[in-house]
């Protein structure tokens, strides 16, 4: 089962205004869907000159630190630590320096970073949520993509739900986790799984495709087609089922935090998490 962000607040608390004004494991059988009723609706293939910033009309950075998850870097705005390659990837770069003055909870920040969300852009209710992404190597790295429900300027977390598509812990270099956080099932309780690569591969050596199937009362993850677990409400103890409403997505790639522990004397930087294509679609068939 995957080991959780303990205690997250999840979005900071400039995110969380902007909501509240907007008002808004082994492998297993390859999973086949149906290709011919697909509607792409949300896709970035992050094609653009080097060094370009991300569409503004379909992400938005945040910035800042994450006290609750005691995370050790500041994410910043613009192109510092997420720009496209010029090559169809963006490139979300953590990097052990601070040339912004910037403190964090702990002080001075030791590293920066980058976040980035669809919120007030696009949320999806259901579908096939995809990114296919190269991720880095290292202890006390953490790169991540998830979705978040789009109230959570209203109901908090983890009332809002939270759909953690694909983690990884640096010290896990084979595995990654999907999880479901909600009310009863949050931090240390969340309900998910890992998936783990064969024959001692790491994931940081090549481009793999996380997904989640989305559909009421059911929720289905897979890495490169291979279908790993699937939850329903018969999976959360009696506790409420917050995944029939619009969510959003995120691309992180954080330093530090309780699950993966800090970096230490074996960590290079910058790391860097390579993200070829965001592609959500939905199925009448």
């Amino acid at each position: 089962m995957a080991s959780p962000r303990l205690l997250r607040s999840c979005l900071l608390a400039t995110l969380s205004a902007a909501l509240v004004a907007a008002a808004a494991v082994a492998p297993a059988r390859a999973e086949h869907r149906p290709e011919s009723a697909a509607a792409v609706t949300f896709s970035d293939t992050f094609d653009g000159p080097a060094g370009s910033g991300v569409d503004a009309a379909k992400w938005q950075l945040e910035t800042g630190d994450n006290v609750d998850n005691h995370e050790r870097q500041y994410y910043t705005s613009g192109t510092d630590n997420a720009k496209l390659d010029g090559r169809g990837n963006l490139v979300i770069e953590a990097r052990r320096d601070n040339p912004g003055d910037y403190r964090c909870w702990y002080g001075t920040c030791e590293y920066t970073s980058a976040r980035l969300n669809t919120s007030g852009r696009f949320t999806a209710t259901y579908g096939h949520v995809e990114a296919r992404m190269k991720i880095p190597r290292g202890q006390g790295i953490w790169p991540a993509f998830w979705m978040l429900g789009q109230d959570i300027g209203q109901v908090g977390w983890p009332g809002s739900g939270e759909i953690d598509v694909m983690e990884n812990v640096g010290f896990e270099p084979s595995t990654v986790h999907g999880t479901l956080h909600g009310p009863g099932y949050s931090g240390s309780g969340g309900i998910g799984a890992g998936y783990t690569l064969p024959n001692g591969q790491a994931f940081a050596d090549a481009f793999h495709t996380f997904a989640v199937d989305w559909a009421p009362d059911s929720i289905t993850w897979s890495v490169d087609g291979n279908v790993y677990q699937t939850r329903t409400p018969a999976d959360l103890n009696g506790n409420e089922w917050v995944f029939d409403k619009p969510f959003f997505l995120i691309l992180n790639l954080a330093v530090g935090g309780y699950w993966p522990g800090d970096p230490d004397g074996s960590t290079a930087f910058p790391q860097q998490l390579l993200v070829d294509e965001v592609t959500v679609t939905t199925s009448d068939g």
